[in-house]
């Protein structure tokens, strides 16, 4: 019965030696020539030294408790804007002219470098924001590195840049915080123009409306109450000299009525001035319980009293001495005599008295009738009170607007003044160089070590692909079990390898120079890669 095709048997460790044997070639010699070609180019292309600075943003030294900055612009806003300004090209191409940046290169860089020496130095200036690392998104710092061909150059362009930096911080924020205190005088200067012609509206109407004010009230009411006071007074002085009119006319027509009894109408115009006088002296003692000595309602009583009293005695005096004189005459003729005589002058002074009499009552009238214009008057002010007082409150309502703009505007001028100050003293936020441009001291570009293992990684790949090829390829049969694999009749004998006299020799011979062969290129490997890593 013949035997059945057995599966291929999966590959040994011995078998992948044995493959790695038979293709060393393969695989070494593609392997040192693409690190040998890389490694070369490597050292072809320009080196490039990157020197580093770190600035710290500080903060304003005086607190914002006692003077607030005036720039609320965002620090990375901010810096991105100088970056802008920093790496426009006018500011580029004169640091390019000044340092002889970018000079014609007739090796491989110049394929690598671009044509516009400004768009190169953008690419070689590298900004990273560093922030704080208990406060997550706060910027406290930030790093400027910059590329060039040569240690020195590197450090002088970045020193070159970090002043420009700080120089470019110092004047963005003084011109901001002055832009804002200009902006501030602008709008003060408004309001303050626009306050003063409200102010003159409101003086305007208060002049026109002096006396109808609300402020005026309180005086306005206060005067009136004193007028209605005087009004009331005259009206009783007023009433009483109309009274004393009556009195005096009454006495005027006894005088004259020529009776016989004429002695005993003296008696009785004596009583009359008594109770005249005991009610003025009762009206004079009232009045003082009520007011002061210097009155006038008062001095007025006092007046009366002196002249009533003046009559009286007068009339007493003038009785005494007719009765002395005509002591020895007729009874008759001295009563008559003497009757007629004071009769007469008593009648030419009660009318004098009666022409003073009206006189006042006139004066009274007159002083009464300007009292009660006057009055009218200031209750016609009263009346215009109320509306006086909303027309003033619409005229005020602009005023105090106006007002309060000022005065919050004035205090922000003021805060924005002590910031510009603060800026212009350098006492506000900046930024300062806490790490100086660094010297490089190895180069950052074209790494030779990063180099040569990029062509051995792919020296290696190329290699093993070759020989994985070669392999899938190659039909041949090496082992016994190869065979039993590709035909169904089992294997019986296996010659093993005749070989010819010296053939021996000449392999051994070979295996030496291969192996020598190998390790030259190995060691040529490692020193290339040593020598890469001492460079850089």
């Amino acid at each position: 019965m013949p035997r059945q095709h057995q599966p291929l048997n999966s590959p040994s460790i011995g078998d992948y030696w044995a493959i790695l044997g038979r293709r060393f070639w393969w695989i070494l010699l593609p392997l040192f020539i693409c690190w040998a070609i890389i490694w070369s180019l490597s050292w072809l292309l320009p080196v490039t030294y990157r020197s580093e600075a770190l600035i710290l943003v500080e903060q304003q030294k005086v607190p914002e408790n006692y003077v607030a900055s005036n720039v609320t612009v965002n620090l990375q806003d901010r810096l991105q804007s100088m970056t802008q300004q920093i790496l426009s090209r006018t500011r580029l191409q004169t640091t390019i002219d000044r340092f002889h940046l970018y000079p014609p290169d007739n090796g491989l860089g110049r394929f690598a470098r671009l044509a516009d020496p400004v768009e190169q130095m953008r690419q070689q200036i590298k900004i990273e924001l560093v922030q704080s690392p208990g406060h997550r998104g706060e910027l406290t710092a930030f790093k400027i590195e910059y590329s060039a061909r040569s240690p020195d150059l590197a450090q002088q362009v970045n020193n070159e840049l970090t002043s420009l930096f700080i120089d470019e911080n110092l004047r963005s924020q003084q011109q901001l915080s002055e832009s804002t205190t200009a902006f501030l005088n602008s709008q003060l200067a408004e309001a303050r123009a626009k306050l003063e012609k409200q102010e003159a509206k409101v003086r305007a109407f208060k002049v026109t409306h002096f006396s109808d004010l609300p402020s005026q009230m309180p005086s306005n009411i206060q005067i009136l109450s004193g007028m209605q006071g005087q009004l009331q007074t005259i009206q009783r002085d007023a009433d009483g000299a109309r009274q004393h009119k009556l009195y005096l006319e009454s006495l005027l027509e006894q005088y004259q009525s020529q009776r016989v009894g004429q002695g005993r109408g003296d008696l009785t115009s004596l009583q009359e001035l008594d109770r005249e006088l005991t009610d003025l002296r009762l009206r004079l003692a009232k009045a003082r319980s009520q007011y002061t000595e210097d009155h006038p309602d008062v001095i007025a009583l006092e007046v009366k009293i002196f002249k009533t009293e003046k009559l009286e005695k007068q009339i007493q005096d003038e009785i005494a001495s007719n009765r002395k004189a005509n002591k020895g005459r007729k009874a008759a003729d001295l009563r008559a005599e003497s009757m007629q005589q004071g009769s007469t002058a008593s009648v030419m002074q009660i009318q004098s008295q009666l022409e003073a009499n009206q006189l006042e009552i006139r004066n009274y009238e007159q002083q009464q009738k300007d009292i009660e214009s006057r009055i009218s008057a200031y209750q016609a002010r009263l009346n215009l009170t109320p509306r006086t007082e909303q027309e003033l409150a619409d005229v005020s309502r602009g005023y105090e607007e106006s007002m309060s703009n000022y005065r919050s505007l004035l205090q922000k001028q003021m805060q924005s003044e002590l910031a510009t100050s603060l800026e212009r003293r350098q006492q506000g936020e900046q930024f300062r160089i806490l790490d100086p441009p660094s010297l490089p001291t190895k180069p950052s570009s074209s790494n030779h070590l990063n180099a040569s293992l990029s062509g051995l990684i792919l020296g290696a790949i190329i290699g093993l692909g070759l020989a994985a090829l070669l392999e899938l390829t190659d039909m041949r049969v090496r082992q016994e079990r190869d065979l039993e694999g590709l035909v169904p009749a089992p294997v019986l004998v296996s010659i093993p390898h005749l070989s010819k006299p010296g053939e021996d020799r000449q392999q051994m011979l070979r295996r030496w120079i291969e192996i020598g062969a190998a390790v030259q290129i190995l060691l040529l490997i490692v020193a290339g890669n040593i020598y890469a890593l001492y460079k850089g």
